[in-house]
């Protein structure tokens, strides 16, 4: 059975960025990913709204609601955006200030896991699938399933930047474990980060993920094949 395929626009909001202009549109390019195979959108809309912003995810909502998987820390001001325009689901990911990418899972200090816990148990309430982003450790996932999420996404970055055949050998039975824990804590498994066409097949085999989520690699293919030809070879993967 396929997996399902969620591609993440945001690097279409950074190209329209680069000029300060209207195009290319987000919306247009979430469009495109449906008609062609895509089964969720994924937009991460950062403190410092440097790609999708909150206008960006209110006119997908409006549009393509059930299709919106949103990205966002785990603040008061991105738990009330999320609220407001209720996307399908969302992932709650760690987020530094200055950072190029989102840089490891969700570190689960007291502090921090009473905060992702009401979070959840905010968006939980008004039907709002809540995902957590967290490295594919033991602890990570126990921590998850007490927060009370509905999914686990794991880190694949370590996995997908390692350059020996044994690490990656080693970095691919952490994830194959860390699956097999979240779905016999009663968890939705989803996988991403750094995943493209070379890498994907490995995590895509491993037993209990449901759902890839992958946008780099899939924009910078589309920039020179067309939207179209690079998300069908992915679902094609899948």
């Amino acid at each position: 059975m396929s997996l399902k395929l969620g591609v993440n626009i945001d690097h279409v909001a950074t190209l329209r960025r680069a000029r300060q202009a209207e195009n290319p549109d987000p919306l247009l390019a979430a469009e495109i990913c449906l008609c062609v195979g895509a089964d969720y959108i994924v937009i991460h809309v950062r403190n410092d709204a440097r790609h999708m912003t909150e206008k960006d995810l209110a006119r997908l909502c409006k549009s393509y609601r059930q299709y919106i998987h949103l990205e966002c820390n785990s603040s008061e001001k991105m738990q009330k955006m999320a609220l407001k325009y209720k996307p399908f689901s969302v992932c709650i990911v760690p987020e530094m200030p200055g950072e190029v990418t989102t840089t490891g899972g969700l570190k689960f200090t007291p502090k921090n896991f009473d905060r992702i816990r009401a979070m959840t148990e905010a968006l939980q309430k008004k039907k709002i699938k809540v995902s957590l982003f967290v490295d594919p450790d033991p602890a990570s996932i126990r921590a998850a399933a007490k927060c009370g999420a509905d999914i686990v996404e794991l880190c694949t970055r370590d996995y997908s930047e390692a350059t020996t055949k044994k690490a990656k050998e080693k970095l691919l039975r952490d994830l194959a474990l860390a699956a097999l824990l979240a779905k016999e804590l009663g968890l939705e498994v989803h996988a991403g980060h750094g995943l493209d066409y070379e890498n994907v097949l490995a995590v895509a085999d491993l037993c209990g993920i449901s759902c890839m989520n992958i946008g780099f690699s899939i924009i910078s293919r589309a920039v020179l094949a067309g939207l179209p030809n690079a998300v069908c070879s992915m679902k094609e993967l899948l």
